[in-house]
């Protein structure tokens, strides 16, 4: 695969190789898939990794651990914290719903499915990002949703399950996969919009 970089704004300068300590604050990391470019760039406020969803900013905290279905993960005490990762919020956008399938505690499959949300842009069904029980639901989303939009890295945050070997991804690793699906999910998008 080849890496092209470029400053923010600018024209593409060259290739560069993906090691990410040869990426220098503000400028831009962009991949070539099927004429599309997605690009992730070094945040120079903090040490976040940025993917460009087009014109907006999806951030990813390096601290935290990803799910391949856009949910981030924090250990709290014995637990897996999951809410929505940034890049899951700008395309559902404005999230006004939830309801849960299932009551806590309950154990659970990954890939089961254990709520719905409704938003601006999409009626989803919700997915268990890791095989384990479920000890809590935030209950404050139930009443009020809008944290997840407001606060997705804190007071959005879904539910904690126990999982004794989850399968998660790092912030890279996820930045990656982000990348690799962008193509299709932008063409997704504009057949949406066409409709």
């Amino acid at each position: 695969m080849g890496y092209c970089r470029f400053s923010l704004r600018r024209s593409i300068e060259g290739f560069v190789t993906p090691d990410p300590s040869d990426w220098p604050n503000g400028q831009v990391i962009v991949q070539r898939m099927g004429g599309v470019y997605a690009s992730v760039k070094v945040s120079a406020m903090n040490d976040n990794l940025i993917f460009m969803m087009g014109e907006f900013e999806a951030e990813f905290p390096p601290g935290l651990m990803y799910a391949a279905n856009h949910m981030w993960a924090l250990p709290v005490g014995e637990a897996l914290r999951f809410g929505f990762t940034a890049y899951a919020v700008r395309l559902l956008q404005d999230v006004y719903f939830m309801d849960w399938l299932v009551e806590s505690p309950a154990d659970l499959t990954s890939g089961q499915e254990i709520g719905s949300i409704e938003s601006k842009k999409a009626e989803s069904s919700l997915y268990a990002p890791v095989t384990g029980r479920l000890s809590q639901f935030n209950d404050e989303l139930l009443n009020d949703p809008s944290a997840i939009n407001t606060d997705k890295y804190g007071q959005g945050w879904l539910f904690e399950v126990s999982a004794t070997s989850p399968d998660l991804l790092s912030a890279d690793q996820y930045v990656e996969l982000l990348s690799s699906v962008w193509a299709k999910t932008q063409q997704t998008i504009k057949g949406q919009l066409n409709e």
